[in-house]
């Protein structure tokens, strides 16, 4: 564990992006130190420019609410959502792929081509479906997240059982006498585990775009301010009060930008042989 750390952190775009990750979960754990009402409330009067009133630096939008405080609560909602969804993404892949590639024959086929299904719709389009059916609710959203994510996933776990159910250790286990979900849990899970946390970091920037997207389109919970739905609110205003727009779309880029970078560093730091100048 030393030596992956002490390769993630010599990983400059990693360490840029572990120290932004960490700014914006700071802010988000402490939004209500800073910001004592909710990000809903009319504070001040409409459209004061950003970092032009010292009370509010962020300005304020077209119906007087604190951007800044959008900005904190929404960190909160936007982190909370993607993580939760990614999990459960990662579960469902875990499960399906585990099974396809270690008793293969024809529940590998059907359940590839279950996979195949979901791969084939547009991911953004089947996520719109599933949540207007269900309304728009942090639940909703986080199961239609789910649901279009868990695929890759799937495949990848597929690809590394197929792989190491071959190997030695795992017909010992075979020979001895051990349980299938025994082997799937203890022996080859465990060894597949580097590439699913490199996907899986990778797969939270994707939720983040996803519900930004949803709560973009009107598609959000109404009840959660949202970097998605302050840019939605706002698109009416680009010309008067850019920065309503500007402000939550650089909190996406950073916050994407960042999960991005994890997954890179994750990625070289557990698979050291991938590295050029670990060879050079």
């Amino acid at each position: 564990m030393s030596d992956v750390l002490r390769r993630f952190f010599r990983n400059r775009g990693s360490l840029f992006g572990t120290l932004a990750l960490a700014g914006v979960v700071a802010v988000a754990i402490a939004a209500p130190l800073f910001y004592d009402h909710s990000p809903w409330n009319m504070v001040g009067r409409p459209l004061i420019r950003a970092f032009t009133n010292p009370s509010y630096p962020f300005g304020t939008d077209m119906l007087g609410r604190d951007i800044g405080a959008g900005l904190a609560y929404g960190a909160r909602v936007s982190i909370c959502i993607s993580l939760v969804a990614t999990v459960v993404a990662v579960i469902i892949g875990i499960g399906v792929g585990a099974l396809a590639g270690y008793y293969g024959g024809r529940l590998d086929d059907l359940l590839m081509r279950v996979t195949e299904f979901f791969q084939t719709v547009p991911q953004l389009a089947m996520a719109i479906v599933v949540v207007a059916i269900f309304t728009p609710s942090i639940y909703s959203i986080v199961g239609a997240i789910a649901l279009v994510s868990w695929p890759p996933v799937a495949r990848l776990v597929r690809g590394e059982f197929l792989s190491l159910r071959e190997r030695e250790f795992i017909q010992a286990a075979i020979v001895i006498g051990l349980r299938p979900c025994q082997i799937i849990f203890r022996q080859i899970l465990p060894n597949a585990m580097s590439p699913i946390i490199v996907t899986g970091s990778l797969m939270v920037a994707t939720a983040i775009l996803t519900e930004s997207s949803l709560s973009f389109l009107g598609l959000g919970d109404r009840t959660l301010m949202s970097w998605g739905f302050m840019i939605g609110a706002s698109r009416t205003m680009l010309r008067e009060a850019p920065m309503m727009s500007i402000l939550p779309g650089v909190a996406i880029l950073v916050t994407v930008l960042a999960f991005n970078l994890i997954g890179e560093g994750l990625n070289d730091a557990l698979n050291p042989q991938l590295r050029k100048r670990e060879g050079a």
